[in-house]
């Protein structure tokens, strides 16, 4: 278990039975509310200092009210401290009402995340009102959480080299299939993406892309190795993916995992992946 202090860059929070949360439809496990309660008893003991809420997909109906909702939790939960809300970027200019909206709900609206790796066009982010969605973030001092599969990342690296006046931050690492061991070509892709200065890589959900029952350490290693030689100490982050992670792991399994693969990282490194590296990007307090 790390003792440096953390920053946990991608927590959920949610209750189905108060907006309506379409995907959760098909898990179980996943369909019941979790809250800050839950959220501090699966964490208790650990550092963290500090958590950004990244958007649960609801229903785009009650997108906003979502945004309104967490920033309400904020004030009984002071380490929230950024917001990555949902935004319909595929709307082009027109969203420029709905971003106008959003940032005058909270100063904790520090980014949008428009899911992409459901889509069935692998190539969906490169339309061209997508493009201009996103182009329209820094206008509104928002960054851009990507959420993709691996077969996704050939067309996120053209997204990106069409944004570069954007932040952007790789959720789960691209998603690798790592239940089937495979590397390529996501190990090349993404080195390709590390070379365009102004997307950093979250190490989330990787045991969800892992077989959820027997999943190791090892089978992880190769993945979070390859992201770290590739961005760099200072372009990394840690994410807790709560509480999705549960299908594969508790919460502490995987923060065990993460802290065994990076023990040998230089102390100043670790800082950085567990927590400083999210503060600087999501600007928090």
């Amino acid at each position: 278990m790390p003792i440096l202090p953390m920053v946990d860059a991608h927590v959920h929070l949610w209750d189905p039975t108060h907006f309506r949360i379409p995907w959760l439809d098909s898990s179980a496990l996943l369909k019941q509310p979790y809250v800050l309660d839950a959220y501090r008893a699966h964490t208790d003991g650990l550092p963290i200092e500090g958590m950004v809420y990244v958007q649960v997909d609801v229903a785009p109906a009650y997108a906003l009210l979502e945004a309104h909702f967490v920033a309400g939790l904020a004030q009984h939960e002071p380490r929230i401290g950024a917001i990555v809300a949902w935004a319909p970027l595929e709307d082009g200019d027109c969203a420029r009402s709905y971003l106008d909206a959003l940032v005058s709900i909270s100063p904790l609206i520090k980014g949008v995340r428009r899911i992409v790796q459901s889509e069935p066009d692998v190539n969906f982010s490169l339309r061209p009102n997508f493009v201009r969605g996103v182009q329209l973030l820094p206008a509104y001092g928002l960054t851009c959480d990507i959420c993709i599969n691996h077969t996704q990342l050939a067309a996120t690296i053209a997204l990106v080299r069409q944004c570069p006046e954007v932040a952007f931050m790789l959720d789960h690492s691209g998603k690798p299939a790592i239940a089937a061991g495979q590397l390529e070509p996501w190990r090349a892709q993404m080195s390709e993406l590390a070379a365009l200065p102004n997307v950093l890589c979250k190490l989330s959900g990787l045991v969800t892309e892992a077989n959820h029952q027997n999943w190791t350490v090892e089978q992880l290693a190769p993945y979070v190795q390859h992201v770290l030689a590739v961005f760099g100490e200072d372009r990394v982050v840690f994410g807790g993916d709560w509480p999705v992670v549960l299908l594969a792991a508790e919460y502490r399994r995987w923060v065990d995992a993460l802290d065994s693969l990076t023990a040998s990282l230089p102390e100043a490194a670790r800082h950085k992946l567990w927590a400083e590296n999210a503060r600087r990007f999501y600007r928090l307090g």
